[in-house]
């Protein structure tokens, strides 16, 4: 439970989420010995630091297993993680390594750009784009008209053809091995198709480079596709502001800012950064953040995050956070950490292609040379069998069938306004069948209202409320707020009070027009005539407050916390999928009974923060749990759980701590983030027995001599392009 805040509608916490940004390495001062001392200060600042760039040119999953290879060749280096999601490259490293971590990817066909420069706007053409393979398209048909009309031009065409295909492939296989990836499909398809040029198959060896270089541009496609909701919310975010100083207002660059500038945004313009509205009140578009397509009233005082959308009106405000800790920022280092947690069943499928493409090769070559040695078979028809098998065991189709339908399930519920930390995350979530949830903050908006004001003396209600609000004044406790923002909005004349105390376990005392008003618990209550009603009251759900002024009852003021207007939709939706509720709360069990009662849950009330965690660690046992909250007592049990899940209104430590987390603030979006886990799982099977599937097939028929060559490419790009399209359609999932 996390104390509510005076706004009707809370600004989602996750804009405010806390990370250690990646460590910066200095730049070497020059080398002139003088700037020797400072130079040493930096190398031992870098000696255990935290490098990060922009990798360019990857168009699959494959290929940042390629820059990782790479990196890791590099010594010095630690650790290595590429996020294709984000396209970065985040190394660990003992020392400055970065010149010779750029030479290392640039060798292996790739190109590293700082993260903080602009993206250079390089439009490219269509046709330019696209250029050698439309080439090899041109050179094939040329090729095969020709071997119509002489079939020894026909060939020679071929040859043409295929030297013209392979250089591009070539060359990236031998930059490949010379950083450490052996059994890359650039080397599989390179020695296919050499080696098919020995043996006279001209026309299959450039047909094996078409297909394949076909396959790569529909990977590039659909890896763009996937990564479309990741590269639209990086967009988010200006590049430059318009900062106000001194009234003169000037244009500076987004990284610039920095806390305290006055910024100026115009109606239709996006906040560059977190900011404070200075401006008395403006709407605000926050749909791309938090997935709420209705704009939200902000008051001058109240957190803009950066990335929101100024509806009507010119606005200013003050920035409150550092270059690169934006809310946009922290959640695209919300979706990086997503990607370190990789599933089980990826990180198997990683392990087994390791295996998988060696032996491959392997058998590929028994079958070139154990016939024709062994059992005076043709060398020729065995050794294009051999060539065959080489094709059929790349494991792209393999190693994408897993990621790609992650990284579209991930995509899909960032999306939704749903962030999803990682494959292992999704698969957790893909096995719930209990959720667990906290009822202040999670259940209800953890904002209670005044809902009845009975007088027991001679006094009016508004008199009395008054009265209570005077006391309450600058309280932080929830209750409090709410007796005050009660008597504000009744446009009450709230009288002076001075001596104000809190008495622990009791109330709250001060000094109003000369006497004691006390404001305590129904369980201080002294007077027996008022027993029942009090009773009543607590057994409808609602907190009651009693007011006493030097000992003798004025009244009672009825509290209760509002249930969220999507509350009773989300459980209806989880019973749906079979997915069963239970409330644990640590308020009173009177409360949390209304509460159960209302939305058809079961509930366990009185709850400390180890009695949840208890709870839910027996639940978890009977099977998979999911902990829905949204405060830092609700911390505990997100992590005994199968999987926590926090609310976007949430504190920070609930943020961190959980699994995954709702953005919009909607309860509707946990039925959604089960059922799209769940698609995502049944989706991966599919990959998988498409990929596994294929190949099999494939090889049975290649060793009985009934498939080729440009057949078995088919069997690799068909997987590839069906498998990657099998993954698509989860971004089409409503």
């Amino acid at each position: 439970m996390s104390a509510p805040e005076s706004q009707d509608k809370k600004v989602p916490h996750f804009s405010s989420l806390k990370f250690t940004p990646a460590a910066q390495p200095a730049e070497s001062c020059c080398a002139d010995p003088a700037c020797s001392s400072e130079t040493a200060a930096e190398n031992d600042a870098l000696s255990h630091a935290r490098f990060s760039w922009l990798v360019e040119g990857m168009d699959c999953a494959a290929c940042a297993r390629k820059v990782e290879t790479a990196v890791r060749q590099v010594p010095g280096v630690s650790q290595v993680q590429v996020l294709f999601a984000t396209e970065k490259l985040l190394v660990n490293a003992e020392g400055n390594v970065r010149p010779q971590i750029e030479s290392a990817v640039r060798a292996a066909g790739y190109q590293l750009r700082d993260e903080n420069a602009p993206r250079a706007e390089e439009p490219t053409s269509w046709l330019r784009e696209n250029l050698p393979l439309l080439t090899l398209v041109a050179m094939m048909a040329l090729s095969w008209g020709l071997e119509q009309f002489s079939p020894p031009l026909g060939e020679i065409a071929f040859i043409a053809t295929t030297l013209v295909g392979l250089w591009p492939v070539a060359r990236q296989a031998i930059r490949l091995i010379k950083s450490g990836s052996w059994f890359a499909i650039e080397t599989l398809m390179s020695v296919a198709a050499i080696g098919a040029l020995f043996i006279g198959a001209t026309a299959e060896a450039a047909m094996v480079l078409l297909l394949f270089l076909i396959g790569e541009r529909l990977e590039g496609w659909a890896a763009s596709r996937a990564r479309q909701g990741v590269s639209a919310l990086m967009a988010l975010k200006p590049d430059t502001a318009i900062r106000v100083r001194d009234g003169v207002r000037e244009t500076v660059a987004q990284r610039d800012l920095r806390p305290g500038d006055v910024i100026e945004v115009a109606a239709g313009g996006r906040l560059p950064a977190d900011g404070q509205l200075l401006s008395p009140f403006a709407s605000f578009d926050e749909s791309a953040l938090t997935g709420e397509s209705v704009p939200v009233e902000r008051n001058a005082g109240e957190r803009v995050a950066a990335g929101a959308t100024s509806v009507d009106r010119l606005v200013q405000l003050t920035v409150i956070s550092e270059p690169g800790d934006s809310a946009i920022d922290r959640i695209l280092k919300l979706i990086e950490e997503a990607e370190e947690r990789r599933a089980p069943i990826e990180r198997f499928i990683d392990r087994f292609s390791r295996i998988y493409t060696p032996a491959i090769m392997v058998v590929a070559l028994l079958v070139a040379i154990v016939p024709p040695l062994l059992f005076a078979g043709a060398w020729l028809p065995w050794i294009y069998k051999g060539l065959t098998l080489l094709l059929i065991g790349c494991p792209c189709a393999l190693v994408i069938s897993t990621p790609a339908a992650i990284t579209s399930g991930l995509a899909v519920a960032a999306r939704r306004g749903a962030l999803i930390k990682g494959g292992a995350a999704l698969e957790q979530l893909g096995r719930v069948r209990q959720v667990a949830f906290d009822k202040t903050g999670t259940l209800t908006i953890g904002q209670p209202r005044v809902t009845a004001v009975m007088t027991t003396a001679d006094i009016g209600e508004n008199d009395l409320l008054a009265l209570a609000a005077a006391v309450e004044q600058g309280s932080s406790h929830p209750l409090a707020q709410a007796v005050v923002r009660e008597a504000e909005q009744r446009q009450l004349v709230i009288p002076p009070a001075s001596g104000q105390r809190a008495l622990a376990g009791s109330g709250i005392e001060a000094r109003v027009e000369g006497r004691q008003v006390l404001i305590c618990a129904a369980g201080k209550n002294r007077d027996p005539q008022y027993d029942e009603p009090i009773q009543q009251l607590e057994s409808a759900g609602q907190t009651v407050v009693l007011v006493m002024r030097d000992e003798a009852l004025l009244g009672i003021v009825a509290l209760r916390d509002t249930l969220r207007d999507d509350a009773r939709q989300a459980v209806d939706e989880l019973h749906q999928l079979g997915v069963q509720g239970i409330i644990l709360t640590g308020d009173n069990p009177r409360a949390a009974a209304a509460i159960a009662s209302e939305l058809g849950l079961a509930f366990r009330a009185g709850l400390l923060p180890a009695d949840k965690v208890q709870a839910v660690m027996a639940l978890n046992a009977q099977s998979p749990l999911a902990m829905v909250g949204d405060g830092i007592n609700d911390a505990p049990a997100m992590k005994a759980a199968t999987i926590g899940i926090a609310m976007g209104s949430g504190t920070d430590v609930a943020l961190e701590t959980a699994d995954a987390a709702l953005t919009h603030n909607r309860l509707t979006g946990l039925a959604q983030m089960i059922s799209l886990a769940r698609a995502t799982h049944a989706n991966i099977r599919q990959n998988i027995a498409i990929a596994l599937g294929l190949k099999g097939i494939f090889l049975v028929t290649t060793l009985l001599g009934l498939t080729g060559l440009w057949l078995a490419v088919l069997a690799d790009t068909g997987a590839t392009v069906l498998v990657t399209a099998n993954a698509l359609r989860l971004l089409r999932k409503k």
